[in-house]
């Protein structure tokens, strides 16, 4: 399989590493990771901050050009990537700390915050260690198959901003019309944000749709198989899977699994349940489960080709001192050393 080319030519002697990108995306990300992180405790889930992120590391390199002049396309991949990070530590972090305070394991209040703080940047630091063996497999091998949308709307963005021109504008008139039509969904609430009709063929059958921008910019990045996938998955659902949970569990007195509901709550027969509830209580944790067991299914899958990344990198660490620079520019990775060294220490 042929590598991607990728946009600034290997043989280009441009720095991969900018000290500007890292500050900016620092400040930036610190910002967007604590509205994230407000955000995903308060409704149980996050956004990404990547795409938000390239626009805002675009305009802010552009209006800080009298103060850094001008900016590479690399130096705003540094900023939108570092900055971007913080959306993952956001969610790994309020997923899994807060089971701790509930199950009464959580550590004093005087540790609690600097013990936390360790926690998310050893973990952040440990994916990217594991990250430097795999990337030949998960970016190079399988670029095709993998479509990466929010990494592909990133790209898109910085490569229209670099280019300028007709190629930049597009971005931007389509942020300032995202934006309005949020303003008019959101704020001015002319119209609503979802629209669904119950199915009177099928018990408790709902047929709905949210056309918010966010998910009209997904599908577009993600393509017409992938979309067609989504779409597949919520039919099913609302269609197959909750009408046939309402039909056998019409009669019974108790809901299904009772045992699973908060403590001290009275479960809510599933004959008196809407459809939400259904999906709430039971079709969620399906998708969780499928969720799961593909990500397992390709581990297992991926395991040969990541025993041979490893392989060929202590191979590549046998064969050539350390820091020595690679043939390419785009296929430099930190020495396996410090990847070893850097996993014995955190562990």
């Amino acid at each position: 399989m042929q590598e991607p080319k990728p946009y600034v030519p290997a043989a280009t002697p441009l720095a991969d590493w900018s000290w500007k990108g890292l500050v900016l995306g620092v400040l930036f990300g610190a910002v967007l990771g604590s509205a994230n992180a407000y955000l995903g405790l308060k409704v149980g889930l996050t956004i990404s901050t990547s795409i938000p992120l390239a626009v805002i590391m675009v305009a802010a390199f552009a209006a800080l050009r009298p103060l850094f002049g001008k900016a590479s396309i690399l130096d705003v991949n540094i900023g939108q990537t570092a900055g971007s990070a913080s959306s993952s530590l956001a969610s790994g972090t309020i997923f899994t700390i807060p089971a701790l305070f509930m199950w009464g394991m959580a550590p004093s209040l005087g540790q609690g915050f600097f013990q936390t703080a360790l926690l998310a940047m050893a973990g952040g630091v440990l994916g990217i260690l594991f990250m430097i063996p795999l990337r030949p497999f998960l970016i190079v091998q399988e670029h095709r198959n993998l479509p990466y949308p929010e990494g592909t709307a990133s790209a898109a963005v910085l490569v229209a901003a670099d280019e300028g021109g007709a190629r930049a504008r597009p971005v931007f008139i389509g942020l300032l019309l995202g934006a309005g039509y949020k303003a008019l969904l959101s704020l001015a609430k002319l119209w609503p944000d979802e629209v669904a009709i119950r199915l009177p063929v099928l018990k408790k059958g709902v047929l709905g749709i949210e056309p918010t921008p966010a998910l009209m910019g997904v599908g577009y990045v993600l393509g017409y198989r992938i979309s067609a996938i989504m779409v597949a998955g919520g039919l099913l659902s609302w269609l197959a899977i909750i009408p046939l949970i309402a039909l056998v569990g019409e009669a019974l007195p108790t809901p299904l699994f009772a045992d699973l509901f908060p403590a001290g709550s009275t479960p809510t027969p599933i004959a008196d349940m809407s459809a939400g509830e259904i999906w709430s209580r039971y079709v969620r944790y399906i998708g969780a489960g499928a969720v799961a067991t593909a990500g397992i299914l390709a581990v297992f899958k991926s395991i040969p080709v990541m025993i041979a990344s490893v392989r060929e990198g202590l191979r590549g660490l046998a064969a050539r001192k350390q820091g020595a620079p690679s043939t390419l520019r785009t296929q430099r990775d930190l020495p396996m050393t410090v990847v070893l060294l850097g996993t014995v220490a955190i562990v």
